[in-house]
């Protein structure tokens, strides 16, 4: 009889993570729970609870130890997350670690419009150098950060113009992380799109809101430079701007807008869309 490998998952104390846990040991699968705050992960069966850092790499790799797969969740948005990656990666591999599969972006590149889309294409190309199978998710913008785009005044303001967007709720991204987990060789070396039904505008978007939420929500168009100036007073570091502003400029670029089939090919059912989020719609399972 042989002992199935755990699955190593990170992001456990996350909305992602925690939903992929969830559903990993609701179907009776081993997992090693990575957490930066043990004391936070989730308490599941067939579940062990590791701290973990991914700045940590002694302390990884001894967490990493005897796990074959590895759900690997992008870290928090700071400005070196790229080289926690490359480094967390790099402590997968000393720890024999097998495949991993990564929570990317739908438009990562090198010179992405989206600036944290750079890390993104930079960890994927780390991974893809490391020897190690891969699965990357490529997930677009949240659908459940879109209301989190109104302003205190009931507007959105950004450089988005009429650019669409086709963002994903988290927990279809989770969904589409259960399916490739659950049988991971048969996604090796596989990209997928996971977006939402369909590409909308932020004027769109308002819409919605107003229509669900009863209150009258609206987008106001921004200049690049109006959005600099309206967000300065944040007193945010430059990388954080860019990134906030970049948010907006990417869909107005056309490079959020694609709206792929993965999510219903890998999970058997369609994502929400923005109105069914907000309406407390669940996604099927």
């Amino acid at each position: 009889m042989t002992t199935q490998a755990p699955i190593a998952v990170t992001g456990v104390t996350g909305v992602v993570g925690g939903l992929v846990a969830r559903e990993l040991a609701a179907r009776g699968i081993p997992q090693r729970l990575l957490a930066r705050s043990p004391e936070r992960a989730p308490v599941l069966p067939g579940s062990t609870v590791h701290q973990a850092d991914y700045r940590d790499q002694d302390a990884a790799r001894e967490a990493l130890e005897g796990v074959e797969t590895l759900f690997m969740v992008s870290a928090a948005e700071t400005a070196d997350r790229r080289d926690e990656h490359i480094a967390f990666v790099d402590a997968a591999l000393a720890a024999g670690v097998q495949r991993i599969v990564y929570t990317s972006f739908l438009a990562a590149a090198p010179d992405s419009i989206f600036t944290l889309g750079r890390d993104h294409h930079a960890t994927e190309e780390h991974i893809a150098a490391s020897g190690l199978e891969w699965t990357f998710l490529r997930d677009n913008l949240y659908t459940d950060f879109v209301e989190n785009l109104v302003g205190e005044d009931g507007v959105i303001r950004g450089p988005a113009g009429t650019g669409r967007v086709s963002v994903v709720a988290r927990a279809d991204v989770a969904r589409s992380a259960v399916a490739v987990l659950a049988d991971p060789a048969a996604h090796a070396f596989r990209r997928y799109d996971l977006t939402g039904p369909q590409a909308i505008t932020l004027e769109e978007a308002a819409a919605t809101i107003s229509r669900v939420r009863g209150h009258e929500v609206r987008f106001e168009n921004e200049t690049v430079e109006e959005a600099y100036a309206s967000r300065a007073h944040y007193g945010a570091p430059a990388w954080q701007v860019d990134a906030w502003v970049s948010t907006y400029t990417a869909i107005a670029s056309g490079a959020l807008a694609a709206v792929s089939p993965d999510v219903e090919a890998l999970t058997g059912s369609r994502p929400v869309s923005l109105e069914e989020y907000l309406r407390g719609v669940s996604p099927a399972r």
